[in-house]
């Protein structure tokens, strides 16, 4: 790689990779320090490394992955009883449309 293809790439995954911490570990103040130090990491002089921005690719990959997957483990977990959640949900649909859900009789 040129040194402007190396520049290039390490903004691309720079942005990326701030933009997955910020989503997945949070900006609030007690946070920070996740943000800050892959700002460090990015500031330093010999930080754009073709070694380093394919490690920070992969950490955001890994980073993402792994909240998709839990995301994917609590929609079916089948053992969590959903009911309240499914009412919510249509609720708010029938609502959408100026409707109610009508009352379930419980003996």
């Amino acid at each position: 790689m040129s040194g402007s293809e190396v520049v290039v790439a390490a903004a691309r995954v720079y942005r990326d990779l701030l933009k997955a911490v910020v989503k997945h570990v949070g900006k609030e103040d007690h946070k920070s320090h996740f943000t800050d130090f892959v700002k460090n990491e990015f500031r330093k002089k010999n930080g754009h490394s073709v070694e380093k921005i394919n490690l920070a690719r992969n950490y955001t990959y890994l980073l993402n992955s792994i909240h998709s997957h839990k995301d994917l483990l609590f929609s079916y977990n089948i053992a969590v009883d959903r009911t309240e959640e499914m009412k919510r949900v249509l609720g708010k649909s029938a609502a959408s449309v100026g409707l109610r859900l009508p009352e379930v009789y419980q003996p």
